[in-house]
């Protein structure tokens, strides 16, 4: 399934938007996912603007991105985003999401969190056994909670 894309652009005096991600989504009409991350990818020189900078807040902080041409910043689609006001220049964007096999995002962390050290002691200690039993546990979580 192709993804739905979204490309924004923002050039001085235009109304920045502030706003949550649509829960479902239909990219080419064909079928419905459920947006869990949002993606964004960020088509202009940074330095080729002033402004423009992408807002994401969750319940617990807030962020400011401004990435170079190129980069990605991904992020959960129930955060509310914004752009900041463009003041020189033209920010250009595209936006779109991802489905992910495990809906619930603090089981998304715990996962990241539990995958993160193992696959850092795998690097370090390749033949230690406790690497194997974690990495057990880390499948048969997702095991438990991934939908596809």
């Amino acid at each position: 399934m192709l993804p739905e894309l979204l490309f924004q652009r923002d050039a001085p005096g235009e109304q920045p938007f502030n706003e949550v991600n649509r829960a479902i989504r239909t990219p080419g009409g064909a079928s419905r996912i459920w947006s869990d991350l949002a993606v964004t990818l960020f088509l202009a020189d940074p330095r080729s603007y002033d402004g423009g900078d992408l807002v994401v807040r969750n319940a617990h902080n807030e962020q400011c991105v401004k990435l170079p041409a190129g980069h990605l910043f991904l992020y959960s689609a129930g955060s509310r985003q914004k752009i900041r006001p463009v003041v020189r220049g033209v920010s250009c964007r595209c936006v779109f999401w991802i489905q992910s096999m495990i809906r619930d995002n603090g089981q998304r962390k715990i996962l990241f969190d539990l995958d993160t050290p193992i696959q850092a002691l795998a690097a370090k200690m390749p033949d230690d056994p406790s690497i194997t039993r974690l990495a057990g546990v880390y499948h048969n979580l997702l095991r438990y909670w991934a939908q596809v």
